[in-house]
């Protein structure tokens, strides 16, 4: 088990922080989706069950908190495409990790 290391209050808020965020409903799913590269609106709505209106949300926090960026295609049609930003694809290890994890210890197998 890891040593505990001094405590320090900063980072514990930023750590609260970054766990409120990413533990929202549908956020991970989001990060993890986007980490394979750029993707549309209804790329985003047709990979789940998730609302218009749940996904709008999550989709301007993400853009608010700097991890992913918005770009609209003026065409003739009209494309928004979302893509994760330098400081979204820092996730990546920490995806790449819980889904280890959940590999692990969501697919039945105890600890010995």
């Amino acid at each position: 088990m890891a040593s505990k290391k001094n405590h320090d209050p900063s980072a514990c808020a930023r750590y609260e922080k970054a766990t409120e965020l990413l533990g929202k409903r549908w956020t991970g799913m989001l990060v993890r989706t986007l980490l394979d590269g750029p993707r549309r609106y209804g790329e985003l709505a047709a990979a789940s069950d998730i609302s218009d209106r749940v996904l709008s949300e999550r989709l301007k926090e993400l853009e608010t908190e700097g991890l992913l960026a918005r770009s609209v295609d003026p065409g003739p049609p009209v494309r928004v495409s979302y893509a994760l930003t330098k400081k979204g694809e820092g996730l990546w290890k920490v995806v790449e990790e819980i889904g280890k994890w959940a590999d692990r210890w969501l697919d039945g197998e105890r600890e010995s």
